[in-house]
């Protein structure tokens, strides 16, 4: 964290620095009838259906302060909730934004967090309608929760998945987590020297930026409808493609089939993962983070699918008793564990 002085939130106060943050903004959807000034947010949502969903951030479980700036991380906070609105094939329009900040924390810090909110909201026209703050004894903790909409019959579920459905997913998978590897390692080496060695990030900026400036999957929503393809299941990326794949599994009723050879993988990620002694497609199974999407669609539209831009056909809908499957490049089977990130464990 930058060790310049900082102006003190206790001389804003509460109220204070929520108008500080929030004084020049300007609402932007229909839906959004009034905003942050009043005990509640009003919105209106006539013939929608209306989708929320809510995500927490602690400090020292979801994020390093020794290597995420305050500006990415407010980026990466507001992008994670309004993925979690495209993989339910909806439009974000709201969020809510609430703070638990410790002493160590300034004005210009809170500053450049909502900074990194405001450019997430803006690039993905939301607005930020209300929030809280409060005090933390043990750190930073971000709370959001993001408000959006979709057409009644447009909403789409874990749950839906049948046999024979296609299974695709967006862009590529494993690079978050390479690049949280090479944040932790060049973290250890600094912390570790003496002699003033600095982090060695030369050609592996992609992998930083999955990790720290992940971005939601607006275009593949939009491409998906400009194609008159409607999913029928789909989910984001955030725990593991393994572990999001038995959930659509678990909850449709039904088996599938991965191929490891149509899992999409960056060269970066590849050199990293060699780099470390790792295994490529376990990093890609199992790393999270992605914020890509994954969802089936019916056979009858795979015509349409393969045609879409950083869309991948990776494998298939079985029966249930055929359970989830990981085809080898060899042509064996392995069943996919869900072994990517667990959010309570001792």
């Amino acid at each position: 964290m930058d060790t310049t002085k900082k102006t003190p939130i206790s001389t804003l106060g509460e109220f204070g620095l929520i108008r500080h943050l929030t004084e020049n903004i300007k609402l932007e959807n229909a839906s959004s009838k009034y905003g942050i000034g009043d005990d509640c947010a009003v919105l209106e949502y006539p013939d929608k259906q209306v989708l929320v969903t809510t995500d927490l951030l602690m400090e020292g479980v979801h994020f390093d302060l020794t290597y995420v700036p305050l500006k990415h991380l407010g980026y990466k906070a507001v992008m994670v909730n309004l993925s979690d609105i495209y993989a339910m094939n909806g439009t974000p329009r709201q969020i809510t934004v609430s703070l638990a900040i410790s002493k160590r924390f300034g004005v210009e810090d809170m500053e450049e967090l909502y900074a990194g909110m405001r450019l997430a909201c803006e690039a993905h026209h939301v607005d930020i309608v209300g929030g809280d703050t409060t005090s933390s004894l043990t750190g930073l903790a971000i709370s959001i929760t993001a408000i959006g909409d979709a057409a009644k019959d447009q909403v789409v579920y874990r749950n839906g998945a049948h046999e024979t459905d296609l299974i695709c997913v967006s862009g590529n998978l494993g690079a978050a987590y390479m690049g949280l590897q090479l944040l932790e390692r060049e973290k250890n080496v600094f912390m570790g020297e003496s002699d003033g060695v600095q982090p060695d990030f030369a050609g592996k900026e992609y992998l930083l930026e999955r990790q720290l400036k992940p971005e939601a999957r607006r275009d593949i929503i939009s491409a998906l409808a400009d194609a008159g393809i409607r999913p029928t299941a789909m989910m984001d990326i955030s725990d593991g493609l393994s572990s999001e794949l038995m959930h659509i599994c678990k909850q449709s009723g039904t088996g599938c089939r991965v191929y490891e050879e149509h899992i999409p993988l960056d060269y970066q990620t590849a050199v990293m993962a060699e780099e470390f002694n790792m295994n490529v497609s376990t990093c890609a199974l199992n790393g999270g983070e992605d914020y890509e999407l994954l969802f089936t669609v019916p056979l009858t539209d795979y015509d349409k699918v393969s045609k879409l831009k950083d869309v991948r056909l990776i494998g298939h809908i079985t029966k249930p008793e055929l359970g989830c499957m990981l085809i080898t490049r060899d042509g064996g089977e392995m069943e996919l564990k869900a072994q990517g990130w667990q959010a309570l464990t001792e």
